[in-house]
Formats: C-alpha cells, sequence, structure tokens
C-alpha cells in the first residue's frame, strides 16, 4: 500500500487524470468502434467489402498483374510509417539521455508546465511507448500484406476449373487477409494519433484532456461521417 502511495506521489492527481483519460480514450474507442461498426457502417468495414469484392474480381483475370501492384502499392504506406516511427523512437531516447537540458529547453517554451526531470522522463517515456506500439502494428500489418500477396499469387488461373462456392471463398479468404492488414494500419495511425494529447500534456494536464477530447471527436468523425465514406456506402 505504501509502495502505491508513493508512486501515485510522483505526479499531481490532475496530470494522473490526463493519463488515465488518453488510455481510457484510447482503448475505449477502439471498442466502441469495433461494436459501434456491427450496427452502422464505418470506413473500414466500407472498405473491407470492396477488398471482398476486389479479391472475388481477381479470380476472372487472366494476368493478376495489376493486382500484384495494388498489394504493394499498399503495403508502402505501412513499411513508411514503420521507417518513419524507428527515427521518432530513435530521437525520443535520445531525449532520455540529455534529460536536463531537454527539461530547461521545455520550460522556455511558453505555456508549458514547469516540471521536475523525473517528471519530464516520465512523459517522454509514455511518448516512447505509444510509437513502439506503433511500430509493431506497422510492421504486423507490412507482413499482413505479405500473406495477402502471397494468396493473390496462389490463385488457380482462370482457365483451371472455378466453382462459384470456390470464388466465394477465395474472396472471402484473401479479403479477410487484407482487411486485417488494413486495421491493424489503422491501429498505428490512431497511436500517432494519439500521441498529440501525449505531446499536449508537456504543456499541461488540461491541454492533454482537451487534446483527448479533439482527438477522439475527429476519429469518430472520420470513421463514421465523413465524405468519403458516404461515398464508399454510395453503391
Amino acid at each position: 500500500m505504501s509502495n502505491l502511495v508513493v508512486v501515485l506521489g510522483v505526479l499531481p492527481w490532475l496530470d494522473w487524470l490526463a493519463v488515465f483519460s488518453l488510455f481510457g480514450a484510447w482503448i475505449g474507442y477502439a471498442h466502441f468502434a469495433s461494436r459501434r461498426a456491427q450496427a452502422r457502417s464505418s470506413l473500414l468495414a466500407a472498405t473491407n467489402r470492396v477488398r471482398r469484392q476486389w479479391m472475388l474480381r481477381t479470380t476472372y483475370r487472366e494476368n493478376r498483374v495489376v493486382d500484384g501492384v495494388v498489394v504493394q502499392n499498399l503495403s508502402t504506406s505501412p513499411s513508411f510509417f514503420a521507417s518513419t516511427t524507428i527515427l521518432i523512437i530513435g530521437g525520443l531516447l535520445a531525449v532520455l539521455g540529455t534529460s536536463d537540458k531537454a527539461t530547461e529547453l521545455v520550460k522556455e517554451i511558453p505555456f508549458a508546465a514547469r516540471t521536475s526531470v523525473l517528471v519530464f522522463d516520465l512523459k517522454v517515456v509514455m511518448l516512447t511507448a505509444i510509437f513502439v506500439y506503433a511500430f509493431f502494428r506497422f510492421t504486423w500489418s507490412l507482413r499482413q500484406y505479405t500473406f495477402g500477396a502471397l494468396l493473390v499469387a496462389s490463385a488457380p488461373d482462370r482457365s483451371e476449373p472455378w466453382t462459384p462456392e470456390d470464388r466465394e471463398a477465395f474472396a472471402d479468404r484473401a479479403g479477410g487477409v487484407m482487411g486485417l492488414a488494413a486495421e491493424t494500419f489503422n491501429d498505428g495511425l490512431r497511436a500517432y494519433y494519439m500521441a498529440f494529447p501525449a505531446i499536449a500534456w508537456f504543456f499541461s494536464p488540461w491541454a492533454c484532456l482537451a487534446a483527448t477530447a479533439f482527438v477522439v471527436a475527429v476519429l469518430y468523425r472520420r470513421e463514421f461521417h465523413s465524405d468519403v465514406l458516404a461515398l464508399l456506402n454510395n453503391d
């Protein structure tokens, strides 16, 4: 019990509220979006339908070079973000090595909160953890796209006998893998979005709380009420 009190005493209660609100909103929104998508069309669900249709059309094509190019283009996004995330993580680790100087620099920024070196390090560690999570999601998305490319490459030729059931089964399996890759990539992007409230925490816990609410609102707006979603649903 005494150890818990010591840990809680490292930060003021308002800072703990900001931290728990950030991660609570992040995890809570992920679960909400997953359940909400079952009742209302979401951007991911709409694009998954397109992916399945794409894989179904692939079974009718004699030359699948275009499909391979599309898969390769899709995999460039997680590859780019994974490389960028490594650079960000390296920069944050470098900041941890010069905490004293970094703390003094932050104090020169207008409206930035005046904190101890320990609290500053905690903020950097939390931000680093967010980008580490994003890196794992981006690299896993990249691997899933390679699995999808393997499925496309292993599909029988159009001249070989395909029953309608075989085509539907292939579309379900290959489209599902592509959908999982896109969902994992979306998790990584969501981590990038949630890094902004973590950055705002360097200014004040109130800024972190406000940024968390703003980011969640932006995510919800784009995923369930965006213009591109309306166009995707306009069959």
